[in-house]
């Protein structure tokens, strides 16, 4: 089991037990966490992790939320509520991209740098390395099914998708994308998934209902198709096209794009306001935090954080 623990010193303290919940910003060239205060838009702590951190995932029981450093192979635990760091775990080799399954059983990491993807049990507070599963060029993104049997994963530069048996961990197929799938995001029903392809202008859709995995059509979107989020409505999802310089509403019914926001400094990951008003961008080449008003669907404030801002995240979020 993996368990090693580590304090790491930080530029100020964390919010008290009053405060709204900060906004986690992973500043992967900075090796740091932005916290932001949502209610001044003001950088309220910067709390050095391990290197090169880029996503970020509630723990099951939302007592942590977890902070991938990829090239630091660890683990830093925060409190979701606080921002205080609560420990590091070390030797999770190349954490690049990392989710749990809903059963709560499952914990998946892609190993960006070296071409694996792990799969640990999780038994509710450690991790036990269950299989290192050998892939394509690249592993960037997962999304694990609803029922907890696959783990769909992206190889950036060998154009490929993959899915993953998570009882056996072994690899079920693989199948042919566009130029550098990213995200991949699933529909309710298992049945379709969404793709990113940053390389392209569109968002890429496969039928994986059946035994193999077939492509559907294609939504263009714009240049550089990356992460999505779902808008919380359960019906449209947004994803971030970070060459356009735009982020892209899609209809989940229709699968077409019904709004676009324009979004400054290379859009890249993003999150959902509680309430579904307001979307939170990291622009990665602007070292900022970009907030978007969705009903006006203009850049309502940006907030200066480190350099090569990728992951965030806040508690108080819209359903994903």
């Amino acid at each position: 089991m993996l368990t090693g623990l580590s304090a790491l010193p930080a530029l100020a303290q964390p919010a008290g037990a009053g405060a709204a919940p900060p906004i986690f910003v992973l500043n992967s060239l900075d090796a740091t966490v932005s916290l932001i205060d949502p209610l001044s838009w003001s950088e309220r702590q910067r709390v050095a992790v391990g290197k090169e951190p880029h996503h970020l995932y509630l723990t099951p029981d939302e007592k942590s939320v977890i902070v991938a450093n990829s090239a630091g192979d660890s683990l830093s635990f925060f409190d979701p509520r606080t921002g205080a760091l609560q420990r590091t775990v070390y030797d999770i080799i190349d954490p690049y991209h990392l989710r749990f399954s809903p059963d709560m059983k499952w914990f998946v990491t892609a190993a960006n740098r070296l071409n694996h993807v792990d799969v640990y049990r999780w038994n509710g507070k450690d991790l036990q390395l269950a299989q290192r599963i050998p892939t394509g060029k690249t592993p960037s993104h997962i999304w694990i099914d609803s029922r907890s049997t696959v783990a769909y994963v992206s190889m950036q530069d060998s154009d490929e998708l993959i899915a993953v048996d998570l009882a056996t961990q072994r690899i079920r197929w693989r199948v042919a994308t566009g130029a550098m799938p990213a995200d991949v995001f699933g529909l309710p029903g298992d049945k379709t998934l969404l793709v990113g392809l940053t390389g392209s202008d569109a968002v890429q859709v496969f039928d994986v209902s059946g035994p193999t995995p077939r492509e559907t059509s294609r939504i263009v979107t714009g240049k550089g198709a990356h992460a999505f989020r779902s808008a919380g409505d359960g019906k449209s999802v947004f994803v971030s096209n970070r060459v356009a310089n735009t982020i892209s509403r899609i209809d989940l019914a229709s699968l077409k794009v019904s709004a676009t926001y324009a979004v400054p400094g290379g859009p890249d990951c993003m999150d959902v306001s509680a309430d579904g008003k307001t979307l939170y961008v990291t622009s990665r080449w602007a070292r900022k935090l970009s907030v978007i008003d969705l009903a006006s669907g203009k850049l309502s404030r940006s907030v200066p954080v480190g350099r090569s801002p990728h992951g965030v995240w806040t508690l108080d979020h819209a359903r994903r």
